[in-house]
């Protein structure tokens, strides 16, 4: 008995429920209909033959009308797809009664063709499978496993196909050419279902396509590999690309065919290493995998890493997409360029979206989020990599899928959705980015094909020490481009407005946390890794051609020169910059927090931690961050790093923050530090959101702290001398930078008009009266604007309400000087009235 169609194994989900009609897609990116649809439009008559030329006889009518049967109804499909039609269409004309044609031979696969078929290693099966002259007519052949039978059908032709066994159906029939459109009619013990061949598409791959991925210059990678649902020669389906090179066959394996790809090989296009196939009637929402036949024989089943859509981890699973989603932030990308980051407000909310309310999807937290973000007043939120990843724990710094936003919120669209929201509230979207490594999941990017393919050849250059995982080689072209066209794909497609590049010292050390003997000296004999310059320096102009507004920013934890230089400037060191727009300023991070964890009475012998900054602060563009980094595994929460009672720790906190904002530099604070949280972040639960709940007692303890986040935020953004001139060294004066004795910092920051503002920080937990600060001569009076120990902050009040005037007694290098009353443990801002 002829085998029933597989039923599906056990990693075949569930059909999914019906969704709710979404827009239509533009026809370029239209999902085509479900599997078992036809064709709505007429295949054009084929070329007759002499019978058929003189007309059909009533006999061979009659034999027609006695030869036709009910059709069986058509198997539902496995995964149907997800956007249905506008309107229902029009049911199809019942066809015309036609006379079977009769074959004149059959046509077998050749045996090493169907051997090398049966066995996943075909790099041609378009050139076997499909309909072919051949000697006395057309050959058609067909790769059906588990068919009872197989017809060709057109407009007014059918033809049976001869079982030649092992899923394999042939003949030759007397036709010069294959009916434009023909399909087939694929008849299983239980059910009957009419297809378009696979095998009778060219390929939908141009030829220029694979010329830019073979030089390795494919901006929009995006737009050539991976699944793509579209309009190939008429028929709606989806093509499937992939890059394996090393691969002896290819085959795609999805819910539309029962995991089962025996009858959906791949081709191989030149030599590019792509292989591709137009499965017709594939749509939507359908899973899929490679399942890919290694050099040695074996095989292996790999997720897409093209993918713009995967399955919830820890399914792994690629998902066939098309974007729905409509934008609305054409403002927003209108003006985000009218003013470089380095010289624009630009402070931080950084937030991992899976725990900061935990549970929320992406569409919720657009409703919370925005508003939140607003409120406090920061110009962009940094999102915790939101690539897909299998191990929540990693916070997403272990990617598998560079191309699609975690399903663990929600789809694609719904990520769109968030940015869009944050965007029309006036908030710019960074995300981490993390092209330094990827993890060895084998059915990820771990010797993709079989061998070493976007990891170095070499293992002790593939290896990455410190987690695990394996590097990039960013000296094969192929790879360089998917990773370049992999940050332009974040800007261009979900319209990121920054990415934060994560682990750069990594990439750019050949010795990086490995031993002598353990690294291999590059061409010059030194340690830098001169590939991975080149792919910094690549992407990032890349970037900054193609999307006007964006900034890259490097957490570079060295001093590497020229991280924020230009590509084409030449440094000291023999190298162009790396073009980044920002870097993370770790120096400054880890200096200022070993101060501030210090008593205050040990603070005196560390003083030069908080002033060496200034020495190096203007030899690039630099964010001043406290991310999470710094608040978990033992490192304690930002609050809690400070000595004293809980007054002192949360006056040292607040005190600390008007120092970091009034430093030259953008800001950056990670979620609950804004609030501060006494315990360290964990992924599983997210911020101590009680904490602001008023039925907590010491709730105001920390709304306190959180108001003055947001007064810190309201006159950083009024005042452009605290960012006009970030990267100028003439926007910046020391007025005390030497009061070890007193904890006292005092410092002039200017506005483009040189206008000044007096930042002065206090560390010491004691009030200082008449405390003298030299100022310039030429402003009547100073107003305070700020003071972190304002009651309503939780201080102690110790503020200055009215104007100060400037005494004519010379103090610091200045003519005049202010007689201030320093509280304890605090940052107080004045300006010129």
């Amino acid at each position: 008995m002829t085998p029933r169609p597989r039923k599906p194994s056990a990693e075949t989900p569930a059909p999914p429920p019906p969704r709710t009609p979404e827009p239509d897609p533009d026809p370029a990116e239209r999902p085509p209909a479900p599997t078992n649809a036809k064709s709505t439009k007429s295949a054009k008559s084929a070329r007759k033959t002499p019978a058929q030329k003189a007309g059909r006889t009533a006999k061979a009518t009659e034999a027609a009308k006695a030869a036709r049967t009910a059709k069986s109804p058509r198997p539902a499909r496995q995964a149907a797809a997800k956007t249905p039609p506008k309107s229902t269409p029009k049911p199809r004309e019942a066809p015309v009664p036609v006379a079977p044609m009769t074959a004149v031979a059959a046509s077998p696969v050749p045996e090493e063709d169907r051997v090398r078929l049966l066995e996943g290693t075909h790099h041609d099966p378009h050139g076997v499978l499909g309909a072919h002259p051949v000697p006395g007519g057309t050959a058609f052949r067909a790769l059906r496993p588990y068919a009872k039978a197989v017809a060709v059908v057109a407009e007014d032709l059918r033809a049976e196909l001869r079982d030649d066994g092992g899923g394999f159906f042939s003949a030759v029939l007397p036709l010069d050419a294959p009916p434009e459109g023909y399909r087939l009619r694929v008849t299983y013990e239980d059910a009957e279902l009419e297809i378009d061949d696979a095998y009778r598409f060219l390929p939908s791959l141009g030829d220029f396509d694979l010329h830019l991925i073979g030089e390795g210059r494919h901006e929009e990678l995006w737009k050539a590999l991976g699944a793509r649902p579209m309009t190939h020669q008429g028929v709606t389906g989806t093509r499937f690309t992939v890059w394996a090179p090393n691969a002896r066959g290819v085959r795609v394996v999805g819910g539309f065919n029962f995991w089962d790809g025996t009858g959906f090989p791949m081709r191989s296009l030149g030599g590019t290493g792509v292989w591709e196939l137009f499965a017709p009637s594939v749509g939507e929402g359908e899973l899929y995998k490679f399942e890919i036949t290694r050099p040695d024989g074996s095989k292996t089943l790999r997720a897409d890493p093209l993918a713009r859509r995967t399955e919830t981890p820890p399914a792994n699973s690629s998902v066939v997409h098309a974007s729905h989603h409509e934008w609305h932030d054409a403002q927003w990308l209108a003006r985000r360029a009218e003013r470089p980051a380095h010289e624009a407000p630009f402070s931080v909310y950084e937030v991992h979206l899976a725990s900061w309310r935990p549970g929320l999807t992406y569409r919720q937290l657009a409703e919370q989020l925005p508003a939140y973000v607003s409120d406090l007043g920061f110009t962009h939120v940094e999102l915790m990599p939101v690539a897909e990843h299998p191990f929540g724990g990693s916070w997403g710094y272990q990617v598998t899928g560079f191309y699609a936003p975690t399903a663990r919120l929600g789809t694609p669209d719904d990520f769109k959705y968030l940015v869009d929201a944050l965007h029309q509230a006036g908030i710019g979207v960074l995300m981490d980015w993390v092209p330094a490594h990827f993890p060895r999941d084998d059915w990820a990017l771990a010797e993709f094909d079989g061998r070493p393919l976007y990891e170095h050849e070499d293992p002790l250059r593939a290896a990455h020490p410190d987690w695990g995982t394996l590097e990039f080689d960013y000296g094969r072209k192929e790879v360089r481009n998917f990773l370049v066209a992999n940050a332009s794909y974040w800007c261009e497609e979900f319209h990121i407005d920054g990415l934060r590049v994560d682990a750069v010292a990594s990439m750019l050390y050949l010795d990086y946390s490995r031993e002598h003997g353990q690294w291999t000296p590059n061409t010059h004999g030194g340690r830098e890794n001169l590939d991975a310059v080149a792919f910094l320096q690549e992407m990032n102009a890349t970037v900054y051609r193609r999307n006007p507004g964006v900034v890259t920013i490097a957490e570079e934890s060295t001093a590497w020169d020229g991280v924020t230089r230009a590509t084409h400037h030449q440094g000291p060191g023999g190298f162009g910059g790396l073009g980044f727009g920002l870097k993370w300023n770790m120096g400054w991070m880890h200096d200022s927090l070993g101060y501030v964890s210090k008593e205050p009475v040990h603070r005196k012998h560390h003083h030069h931690e908080m002033t060496f900054s200034m020495v190096y602060a203007y030899s690039e563009n630099y964010v001043l961050p406290i991310s999470h980094d710094e608040v978990v595994h033992g490192k304690r929460s930002l609050v809690s790093k400070m000595p004293g009672d809980w007054w002192q720790q949360r006056a040292t906190h607040r005190a600390y923050l008007g120092f970091m904002w009034a430093h030259p530099g953008k800001q950056l604070l990670f979620m609950g530090q804004e609030f501060a949280q006494g315990a360290e972040w964990s992924e599983a639960h997210g911020p101590d959101w009680w904490l602001l709940d008023p039925a907590y007692g010491a709730e105001a303890d920390h709304r306190g702290v959180r108001d003055l986040v947001r007064d810190l935020n309201t006159v950083y953004r009024s005042e452009g001398a605290l960012w006009q001139r970030d990267t100028d060294p003439g926007g910046f004066a020391w007025v005390e930078g030497d009061a070890a004795e007193d904890n006292v910092f005092a410092f002039l920051r200017h506005d483009e008009q040189g206008t000044p503002l007096l930042a002065v920080s206090h560390f010491a937990p004691v009030v200082r009266h008449g405390y003298r600060i030299g100022v310039p001569d030429e402003f009547a009076a100073w107003q305070e604007v700020l003071n972190t120990d304002e009651a309503r902050y939780g201080g102690s009040d110790v503020t200055h309400p009215d104007p100060l005037k400037p005494e004519p007694v010379a103090s610091h290098g200045r003519p005049a000087s202010l007689l201030l009353t320093l509280p304890p443990l605090a940052t107080v801002w004045l300006r010129p009235v």
